[in-house]
């Protein structure tokens, strides 16, 4: 990652007009922008580069940015924020589900892009200034601090969010979070009811650390009240 005072962002973006003026609007405000106009390239960019953020449109010569988010996310820590023409809700949930951070819908202006990219960021940079804090259940082990999740031997890769999340739950471990305490603890704002992102996360956490879809008990559903992160069944 680039020092705080000079981010780096990757804008993976096939229109020149629109990548060319918001390059210059963020070089305008401090950060450090590379553009890639190929989706083909894209991963190998991103995991060379290593950006403090990704701004990656979803059509891509090559290959599309919904790939390029599956393909990195487990290798890449920093923010992806996903732009997109789409308007279907099906299209933002697959892009969340896969590791994005944000999605945008495009025309979004450059102060709408910045605005989304600073407060990914912030919470980042929030995060990483905490003191290094550990918590452990059986094989299971998670660093807010060095931001790593180990099960067993193996070290399991997250997104910023699901990696705030999957700490919100394990630092309550044992305590039932509603859908509510969970947007409020990550974003400070009240559940709107509709918003399944969440539940999207969730899943992708469960997945990640084995836990049965079917019958998860690492990650517990308390029907009608939320989710639970057990203290047990990390053995």
């Amino acid at each position: 990652m680039t020092q705080a005072t000079e981010k780096l962002i990757l804008l993976v973006e096939d229109d020149e007009l629109s990548a060319v003026s918001l390059k210059l609007f963020m070089e305008k405000r401090g950060f450090r922008v590379e553009h890639e106009r190929r989706g083909d390239r894209a991963v190998e960019r991103i995991l060379t580069l290593k950006p403090d953020a990704v701004l990656l449109d979803c059509n891509l010569p090559g290959k599309d940015g919904f790939d390029i988010c599956r393909e990195v996310r487990s290798q890449y820590g920093g923010a992806i924020l996903m732009l997109t023409a789409r308007t279907e809700d099906v299209e933002q949930v697959l892009g969340l589900g896969l590791g994005a951070d944000s999605y945008l819908l495009k025309p979004a202006t450059p102060h709408l892009v910045m605005a989304h990219v600073s407060a990914c960021l912030r919470r980042l940079q929030n995060t990483q200034e905490v003191e290094p804090d550990d918590q452990r259940f059986g094989q299971f082990s998670i660093n807010r601090a060095t931001r790593t999740v180990r099960l067993g031997n193996v070290e399991v890769f997250f997104s910023t969010v699901e990696f705030d999340l999957l700490w919100l739950l394990a630092s309550k471990a044992g305590n039932v979070l509603s859908r509510d305490d969970i947007t409020i603890g990550l974003r400070g704002v009240e559940y709107d009811g509709m918003n399944r992102s969440i539940d999207m996360r969730v899943s992708r956490l469960r997945k990640a650390l084995g836990d049965d879809a079917d019958n998860p008990q690492r990650i517990k559903t308390v029907r009608g009240k939320g989710y639970l992160f057990s203290r047990t069944d990390w053995d």
